[in-house]
């Protein structure tokens, strides 16, 4: 053990010259103009409630996406940014029309009916009448138990963990859908486990194209009086009908460039888009608008670093990762996918209090040592290092790439995560002073990471990219979302 933390100290300062590109005083002093500069002018508070009062919801595809594609690129511009683009790409748009649920016995008429949304990508026509077979937490073991009772049959599958088992991990709501879909259900209806009567939406897609079964999403309360009637009536049905509209359209990434002195690129990015239940504010209004208010701040100190920063706000996140798939797509083409050194993701960043690396333990000790640098201009900074890597935000596609990536670690209220999705997720649940928070140590990493004399990670190849997502977990996932390009399905 001591002769561990003697190794661990000794690598943590040799970290430190990796941040003395001239001097730690100056470095500090980069720390404290940035603090001073949000703290006085920030507008990332204001110009989220402005775009979530005058645009509403952003979802991709929508009039609205389209308003608040160009609401942040006018609003670059605003900040002095000559080098701000649009990166289009095509999508395959969903958008909600009407859906039903009804719950009724067999050979019965005394239908009741449940209030619900429809998850994206489903069907654009669909009306489906059968039995419900409770598959519980709707994780591949809960199929398999059940595999020769769900062919043909509803399935009804919690979102979320109720009373799993310790260290067991969740699937997506579109990996639990694709179970559905594998095992032969007619459609699936989600739960979920926030109280409150609240209605969560979402893709049900791996691939962010339409699926092949109805997939819905009801209330916690919803769900428990279902499952209660089933232990009543064990041949309750269901009846979903639903319509919605898919087409080809095109959305925009926006992106604004502060070029560097090297060819060495970093990316800090997150998504503009949002679902329509409510607008978004938190998801992802929090990250994006930090994003963009850092810009801001970068731009006002003047501030001349040593890599390219690409500002990117990503469209069709929630559909399927859209625009951050077309980022890579374009470096790939330009030939600049090796020259990223590091992808910093944004998304519900709020009240930032450390860093959480994608797995990438080598980043460890960096990231101490900036935090260490951060407590001197605020010492209530905590400073939290962490090493995970997840799925299912715009880091993914740049991960899967073998580029090191990384997320603030943030601090969200109860009511946040209640709101996530779902249809009370609105502009009263955003505290100034936590949005702060995170644009200011946000900035403070961001300057950190572009300006490093070198940076302790590099590009994975192929093989070690492999075995880093393996380490992680991560493979059975991936594997159902059609993105494990290592070996057969």
């Amino acid at each position: 053990m001591k002769r561990q933390f003697l190794l661990t100290s000794f690598v943590s300062l040799s970290f430190v010259s990796f941040l003395s590109f001239r001097s730690d005083n100056e470095f500090v002093g980069v720390f404290q103009k940035l603090n001073e500069e949000v703290l006085k002018n920030s507008r990332a508070y204001e110009t989220l409630q402005e775009a979530t009062s005058t645009i509403g919801h952003r979802l991709t595809g929508s009039t609205n996406g389209a308003k608040a594609e160009q609401y942040v690129f006018n609003l670059l511009k605003k900040y002095g940014y000559l080098d701000v683009k649009y990166q289009p790409f095509e999508v395959e748009s969903w958008m909600r029309d009407t859906v039903t649920l009804e719950i009724v016995p067999n050979k019965s008429d005394n239908f009741r009916t449940v209030s619900v949304v429809a998850l994206a990508h489903s069907p654009v026509e669909a009306r489906v009448n059968g039995p419900i077979v409770d598959v519980g937490n709707g994780l591949e073991e809960d199929f398999e138990a059940l595999k020769d009772a769900i062919r043909g049959k509803i399935v009804l599958a919690n979102i979320g963990l109720v009373n799993g088992k310790t260290g067991q991990k969740n699937l997506h709501r579109s990996e639990k859908t694709a179970l559905a879909i594998k095992y032969g259900a007619t459609a699936i209806i989600t739960v979920n486990q926030v109280p409150g009567n609240i209605l969560l939406t979402g893709t049900a897609s791996v691939t962010g194209s339409l699926i092949s079964i109805p997939a819905v999403n009801i209330s916690k309360e919803s769900g428990e009086e279902i499952r209660s009637w089933i232990k009543v009536d064990t041949d309750l049905h269901a009846i979903v009908d639903m319509r919605n509209v898919s087409r080809k359209i095109k959305a925009r990434n926006v992106v604004a460039t502060i070029p560097g002195k090297s060819p060495e690129k970093i990316i800090i990015g997150g998504h503009l888009d949002s679902w329509d239940l409510a607008t978004g504010a938190t998801d992802n209004g929090l990250g994006s608008f930090t994003i963009l208010d850092i810009a801001r701040a970068f731009k006002a100190l003047k501030i001349k670093p040593k890599r390219t920063i690409d500002f990117v706000l990503f469209m069709g996140e929630e559909q399927g990762l859209l625009g951050s798939k077309q980022n890579v797509k374009e470096l790939v083409k330009s030939k600049q996918l090796d020259n990223v050194k590091f992808m910093m993701n944004l998304d519900m960043t709020n009240s930032v209090h450390g860093m959480s690396v994608g797995g990438r333990d080598e980043l460890i000790p960096f990231f101490e040592v900036v935090g260490q640098q951060i407590k001197k201009v605020d010492d209530t900074f905590a400073n939290t290092v962490v090493s995970r890597a997840g799925l299912h935000s715009d880091h993914q596609p740049f991960m899967l790439e073998g580029i090191p990536t990384g997320a603030p670690a943030s601090r969200l209220g109860t009511e946040v995560f209640g709101c996530y999705h779902a249809n009370c997720d609105n502009f009263n649940l955003i505290k100034r002073n936590e949005m702060l928070d995170g644009v200011r140590f946000t900035a403070m990493y961001l300057y950190a990471l572009a300006n490093a004399n070198d940076l302790p990670a590099k590009k994975l190849d192929s093989n070690k990219t492999r075995d880093l997502l393996i380490a992680q977990g991560l493979k059975k996932e991936l594997v159902l979302g059609r993105d494990w390009k290592w070996e057969e399905f």
